[in-house]
């Protein structure tokens, strides 16, 4: 798409005169050895993204990766964003930037990224070594990142196709075609969802969708950091988790959340296990072994047995803290529960599994985001960060 195709494509939440402006703040943290420290980047950009303001930072970045000793996992700098909009192909070219550069991003509490500015914020990244890059975006509480349709210039494409009224409507539809597929293709590209955007491009462009809820958060990979909300009842928890990772396949109460003792909760998940052989006719030692440990009384040889399945890479969650069987799903016709186990002292520390009714254990149909795996844990309707 050429940069005029892309100019005409408005994403400016407000006029805003002030160009796009970046602040480099690096400072020396200590290393393994007294003489090499390591460095830490901050880039503060704010203001108008404008054309020709990718090429700049491209430059920035390349220097900064040129001279910085780098740690595993961890960004090359972290980016700090401030802006109310701008022009849409810079705020692309800037997010594929943060995710080729492995640059976080974070919006500060009373800061706003809006617009263009919030599509350059889905770029923020830790690492993008395989298997698959892992995203670093962050949101203080009390800063607002928001998403919104854009317009198109009609003076621009009036002044280009010399006021042929056929000529451009048919220019409008193409340029307004090719930022949409441009849009799903970047979003694709960052591993957000591609229907988040679809439907931005189906809502009027002043309505906005803001990273408030949980839900929101999950929606486009950013983590919270302040002040959160606190967590209910560890039963409303295990719902929520088993919601969440049942990928929409219902929405379970906490009065379908029932308890299970460690014990309970082995013997009953290799039952699952047993299952899943018998429905695929497997045959061998494993059967008759597995049939004797659940038929024996002996507490060690299940939790023998229960690690050594794991560390073989059956899905048999970590026991931890307490568990909950979740039911009330249901996959088409087949009928499905969830069992969960949370460590209440700690909100990132909890695992689980599917179970599908008459045929056994299954993965989850969607997985808590690493950077910040305790949102599982929230209701998708709550709010985590209230708009200003």
């Amino acid at each position: 798409m050429s940069a005029f195709a892309i100019s005409v494509l408005c994403w400016s939440f407000a006029p805003e005169t002030r160009a796009l402006t970046i602040t480099l703040d690096s400072r020396s943290i200590p290393g393994l050895t007294p003489k090499a420290p390591l460095v830490a980047h901050t880039l503060r950009i704010s203001g108008r993204f404008e054309q020709g303001d990718g090429d700049k930072l491209r430059v920035m970045l390349a220097g900064l990766k040129n001279k910085t000793v780098r740690i595993a996992n961890q960004p090359l700098a972290t980016a700090e964003l401030s802006s109310s909009g701008g022009d849409l192909l810079e705020g692309l070219k800037v997010g594929y930037l943060f995710r080729e550069f492995e640059v976080a991003t974070l919006v500060r509490k009373g800061d706003i990224c809006l617009s263009a500015c919030a599509m350059a914020f889905l770029g923020g990244t830790a690492s993008r070594q395989s298997p698959t890059p892992l995203p670093s975006r962050t949101i203080e509480i009390g800063g607002q990142v928001g998403f919104h349709n854009f317009t198109l210039d009609a003076t621009a494409v009036q002044s280009e196709t010399k006021g042929d009224a056929t000529a451009g409507i048919a220019r409008g539809f193409g340029l307004g075609r090719a930022g949409a597929s441009a849009l799903i293709r970047y979003a694709a590209d960052l591993g957000v969802d591609p229907g988040f955007i679809a439907q931005l491009l189906a809502r009027p462009p002043d309505t906005w969708l803001y990273v408030d809820t949980d839900e929101m958060f999950l929606t486009v990979g950013a983590c919270p950091s302040g002040p959160e909300p606190p967590l209910g009842r560890l039963e409303q928890q295990a719902v929520n988790v088993c919601n969440h990772a049942s990928g929409g396949a219902g929405v379970a109460e906490a009065s379908q959340a029932q308890p299970m003792s460690a014990r309970e909760a082995k013997r009953y998940l290799l039952e699952q296990v047993q299952r899943n052989i018998a429905s695929a006719n497997v045959k061998g030692p494993l059967v008759g072994q597995l049939a004797g440990v659940l038929a024996s009384k002996d507490d060690r040889l299940i939790d023998s047995v229960y690690a050594d399945l794991r560390a073989a890479g059956i899905s048999l969650p970590e026991q931890v803290g307490r568990s909950f069987i979740v039911s009330g799903y249901a996959f088409g016709e087949l009928q499905a529960d969830c069992h969960v186990n949370l460590l209440g002292g700690d909100p990132n520390k909890f695992d689980f599994v599917l179970i599908i009714r008459g045929v056994g254990l299954s993965r989850s149909f969607a997985l808590p985001p690493p950077m910040c795996p305790a949102l599982f844990r929230y209701d998708g309707q709550q709010v985590i960060n209230p708009k200003r």
